[in-house]
């Protein structure tokens, strides 16, 4: 498969994985798609799938070979697990954290807010439970 080839199926994968369906998805796959490359944006079809919080497809996309911790590099993207714990994505979430996902893991590169720091700022209970549940530390504060 050419560059451009798999250019398309790149970004057809990242739209299907948040758009689309998990049938679209495998078909995707199948063709050649990589499951952890991003698009020209930087968003990589693991973002796409937690931020819309559709967890069958976060599911399909890690065992398919996603790695469950890669940031997308895009302007207001970050990491699968920050990005499902914002919108208070649970099951999204639930899947992330079976799939290997640091629940620690802060974005921009380790320096930004971390996917508990977005659950509590969403006032997304359940996904704080989950979250400590998974061992994950509040920040440290200053004093």
């Amino acid at each position: 498969m050419n560059n451009r080839q798999q250019k398309k199926l790149t970004k057809r994968l990242v739209a299907a994985a948040a758009y689309g369906t998990a049938a679209e998805v495998t078909a995707l796959l199948r063709s050649g798609a990589h499951p952890d490359k991003a698009d020209a944006d930087g968003s990589t079809p693991l973002y796409r799938a937690s931020v819309h919080g559709t967890a069958d497809v976060v599911r399909q996309l890690l065992a398919a070979g996603a790695s469950p911790d890669t940031e997308s590099t895009g302007p207001t993207e970050g990491t699968p697990l920050c990005a499902a714990s914002c919108w208070g994505h649970t099951d999204a979430v639930r899947a992330l954290l079976a799939g290997g996902a640091d629940p620690n893991l802060r974005e921009d590169r380790g320096t930004g807010l971390s996917p508990l720091d977005w659950a509590e700022q969403g006032s997304h209970a359940e996904t704080v439970a989950v979250l400590r549940a998974a061992g994950a530390r509040p920040r440290e504060r200053a004093t």
